[in-house]
């Protein structure tokens, strides 16, 4: 048999995709992208979920309290901070509402791939060797796609062509500058708002109405809909064909954060597919498992090595939910409000990596980070799964955040508190427009505490 070329490869493998068959997620949360107070990571408005995966519940919002604050474990002696010739040193760059790239919509593409490239060489000066781009934020995309239209983030108009690649560009650029590029999607968000109408002529959501479901002012796509979960995964594995990036990332976003007093209408669809299940809850997640699983087959056969991560919210359920949770009293937990089943996935190796987003700091008596880092260093022991943390740089120095995040060594004590677990592999740091304005210093502190030479990225 003649050989088949690589890019004939991939993309009958997404031919195959689309024609598979398929088996049978906040409380308030701060938005890691926007920055501001909302559902999840997405959060809120934009966020590593948001269009940014990383979900900060803030101390008011969505974590229930208080608790007693619990003793801060015992520091290693200065001087003696580990340090591994691999770890994960990433940075989240956030594209939904314009949160960290480009800084505004519209921008000429010279200046668009200038202030990219900042972001790249802002990681490099930090010694840091990973970042994750945002390339599908709102059921879109920062590259030509055949599936879905342009970004509104880049031109201010959805669907217009802005001149140039910026994934493809984002790709060899890093790869230039010794970074890792990993494409970071949303799976289901659809919209910021809730009119069909403002979405591009070609959009998938006006061409299949029956796929979108509008929840608390934003649309999605029902994640209960075997069709809808075959076509987002054809959407985001055209970027891993086109391009060698080094990983694909979902964020926090699954079923949408839970809005008080408005219901996900998924009805229908659970009259449809969900009579093998003993509730709807348990249909949702395994909906959310499919996703997972399939997606991470979709990777492999499309571009073996590359790998797959996921950045969930940092609570998988309070131990007064599951004895197996953590010592938290969060108002949301994964497993229940966003139908995310994360520690299965880290048990059974579905995903290579899991970025728990920490978004508290040591002492948080509702969710304390030392805590938190324990939980998850257990739930990874004895896995294939790499476990980094999510790091809140957004809050360090931040107007109205308690006065731990006002010191700017916070930041580096959560790196030298997580080097006593051999589990925790690295960090990643919310977000790109954070490390760059650095207000408080606290990224000055963990390079110059743990940076201090460059470190290749785990595999």
């Amino acid at each position: 048999m003649g050989r088949m070329s690589r890019r004939t490869f991939t993309l009958a493998a997404l031919s195959t995709l689309a024609s598979a068959p398929t088996a049978g997620p906040a409380a308030s949360a701060t938005d890691p992208e926007s920055g501001a107070a909302g559902p999840g990571r997405g959060p809120g408005t934009a966020g590593p979920g948001t269009g940014a995966s990383v979900v900060d519940p803030g101390p008011a919002t969505s974590v229930m309290g208080p608790a007693p604050v619990p003793a801060q474990p015992t520091a290693p002696a200065p001087g003696r901070l580990p340090r591994a010739s691999a770890g994960m040193r990433g940075v989240w760059i956030a594209t939904v509402v314009n949160r960290d790239w480009p800084s505004r919509p519209g921008l000429p593409a010279s200046t668009q791939r200038k202030e990219l490239v900042a972001h790249l060489d802002r990681a490099v000066r930090d010694r840091l060797n990973t970042v994750i781009l945002q390339v599908r934020p709102t059921a879109d995309a920062l590259w030509p796609s055949p599936y879905e239209p342009w970004s509104e983030y880049l031109t201010g108009t959805q669907g217009r062509d802005p001149g140039w690649d910026p994934l493809g560009t984002a790709v060899k650029e890093a790869h230039a500058r010794g970074l890792e590029l990993h494409a970071w999607c949303n799976p289901y968000r659809i919209a910021h708002h809730t009119d069909p109408t403002r979405l591009a002529a070609s959009h998938p959501a006006r061409r299949h109405p029956d796929w979108v479901v509008p929840y608390g002012g934003r649309l999605y796509y029902n994640p209960g809909l075997p069709a809808v979960r075959a076509f987002v995964q054809q959407a985001m594995l055209d970027a891993v064909a086109r391009y060698p990036v080094d990983a694909v990332h979902f964020d926090d976003y699954f079923y949408p954060y839970p809005v008080a007093g408005q219901t996900f209408d998924d009805d229908e669809a659970y009259d449809r597919h969900g009579g093998a299940f003993s509730s709807r809850a348990a249909w949702r997640r395994d909906n959310t498992d499919q996703l997972v699983r399939e997606m991470a087959a979709g990777i492999a056969r499309v571009r073996p090595g590359t790998r797959f991560g996921i950045s969930p919210f940092g609570v998988w359920r309070n131990a007064s939910t599951d004895p197996r949770g953590s010592d938290t009293r969060a108002g949301v937990e994964t497993y229940d409000d966003l139908y995310a089943d994360t520690r299965k996935w880290v048990r059974n190796h579905w995903i290579d990596y899991i970025v728990p987003q920490l978004y508290w700091h040591i002492g948080y008596a509702a969710a304390d980070y030392a805590r938190l880092v324990a939980w998850w260093a257990e739930a990874a022991e004895g896995t294939r799964t790499h476990l980094y943390i999510g790091e809140a740089l957004y809050r360090a120095g931040a107007a109205g955040q308690p006065a731990a995040w006002q010191d700017p060594a916070e930041l580096s004590r959560h790196l030298t508190l997580a080097a006593r677990y051999p589990r925790v592999r690295g960090h990643v740091f919310f977000a790109a427009k954070d490390l760059a304005a650095d207000p408080a210093g606290a990224m000055a502190r963990v390079v110059a505490d743990h940076y201090r030479e460059p470190a290749t990225p785990p595999r």
